[in-house]
């Protein structure tokens, strides 16, 4: 694995784990109550896809489970056209997909 690899997968794991600190006793309705909620799991949301799309080809490749694609494509979204942002959507992704993607870096991570 190329040396800035891990690096990018270490961000992934911290910016989900801290989606889920951030949700922890949340329900949707609390989550889309709270602009600081949001706001701090949108960001954290964008960081993985930056970490995501710095990840080298060869890497991303190898493991064609992760859905890199949309995973940049969330954080391109964040990014550069915030305001079309479905908060309902970034609840779902907040809840189901970044707890799923955090046991597939692990499981990256722990190959080395």
């Amino acid at each position: 694995m190329p040396p800035r690899d891990p690096l990018y997968l270490a961000d992934i794991t911290e910016a989900a784990g801290h989606v889920q600190d951030f949700l922890q006793d949340l329900d949707q309705h609390g989550f889309l109550a709270s602009e600081l909620v949001r706001s701090a799991v949108l960001q954290k949301l964008s960081v993985i896809g930056e970490a995501a799309n710095r990840l080298t080809p060869e890497l991303k490749a190898a493991h064609p489970e992760v859905p890199w694609r949309s995973i940049i494509g969330l954080r391109n979204i964040a990014v550069h056209a915030y305001f079309s942002i479905k908060w309902e959507t970034i609840w779902e992704t907040a809840t189901q997909d970044v707890p799923a993607l955090a046991l597939q870096i692990s499981s990256i991570q722990a190959q080395g």
